[in-house]
């Protein structure tokens, strides 16, 4: 698998990375429902044997439980397939309650990399990015700067190699950067959600930031996997089912449209339309890798083929029509 260089790290990426959020289980807010660890485990491991060379998680996923898969993921592979394991903090959590909270303080942060460190089991974490300048979104970020001097802080002490940080915008972005070396931004990003193609996108290709799109599959909805009768039998702590408009009416009949346009597409190439989705995200050369999320060993290959998947001008075309008007925006609230 092709490598593409993060931002200006010495990071030499796959341009599929495995995400974590989705095999979190069960027990916290955000929740996709219950999950074998086994299966989750599988699916980081075969994904490693198939090129995939970084790994994404937070430590709000599923209140510290995804950290300690990865730990564990890394003490099952040989050093020499190790992957680059990239986390995030700033969301914080009651240990009675499970209320999920925001903290940019620098006590707080600098106390998440330590208790990442130890979930994770390693001595060194690869990038640290802060998850939310503000949460939810629309509330205040005062405090980047200095939570962005505490980063810059434990860097310099060894414990993390380099920063980034996680829906930023431009404004956010070059505040950031004005604290301390940033070398990548994590956006939402998919063909349903697109509003940072305006500002975000030309900022970062302009700065010489690396671009690691999450959502790309918009939680599952462009896997070719998701049908109505699937969505109404998500478990009711999913909260894809309740909180995401996209899986409701009546934007769902316009997103399957579009579904069986990238399933008619693939079809072509010998792949599925979860491919020709994250392929729709890689066409950006700016995007240096794309996050996606396996919960069982057989849907890596799937996904992962989008990697040697390049859309023409005319396919992208045929999709154009089907794209939702507007440019789409986060699920409010939404951890990823």
């Amino acid at each position: 698998m092709q490598k593409n260089r993060l931002g200006s790290s010495d990071f030499l990426i796959s341009p599929i990375g495995l995400g974590t959020w989705a095999i979190a289980g069960t027990g916290w807010e955000y929740s996709w429902g219950a999950q074998d660890d086994k299966d989750s485990l599988g699916a980081l491991e075969y994904a490693i044997e198939r090129g995939v060379n970084w790994i994404d998680t937070a430590a709000v996923y599923g209140l510290g439980h995804a950290e300690q898969l990865v730990g564990q993921l890394l003490r099952r592979v040989p050093v020499s397939r190790r992957p680059l394991v990239f986390t995030k903090g700033s969301l914080v959590w009651d240990p009675v309650t499970k209320q999920i909270s925001h903290s940019l303080a620098p006590q707080s942060l600098l106390a998440e990399i330590d208790a990442s460190l130890r979930r994770l089991q390693v001595e060194t974490i690869d990038l640290y990015q802060i998850h939310w300048p503000a949460f939810p979104a629309d509330a205040s970020s005062e405090g980047i700067e200095m939570a962005l001097s505490a980063l810059a802080a434990a860097r310099d002490q060894g414990k993390i190699r380099a920063i980034g940080v996680s829906n930023f915008d431009v404004a956010q972005l070059k505040r950031a950067q004005a604290v301390t070396e940033i070398v990548s931004l994590q956006p939402p990003y998919s063909a349903l959600m697109r509003d940072i193609e305006k500002d975000v996108l030309p900022f970062c290709e302009q700065a010489g930031l690396g671009v690691l799109a999450y959502s790309t599959l918009q939680s599952g909805l462009l896997s070719g996997s998701m049908t109505r009768e699937r969505i109404s039998q998500l478990p009711e702590d999913d909260w894809r089912k309740a909180r995401s408009a996209d899986f409701q009416e009546p934007r769902l009949s316009a997103n399957l449209t579009l579904v069986d346009v990238m399933a008619r597409i693939g079809e072509r190439h010998g792949v599925s339309a979860a491919a020709v989705a994250i392929a729709w995200v890689l066409r950006q050369p700016v995007v240096t890798g794309a996050i996606v999320g396996a919960r069982r060993p057989a849907q890596v290959d799937g996904l992962i083929a989008a990697s040697a998947l390049r859309l023409s001008a005319a396919e992208i075309d045929e999709i154009r029509p089907f794209l939702p008007s507007g440019m789409g925006t986060n699920v409010p609230g939404a951890v990823a």
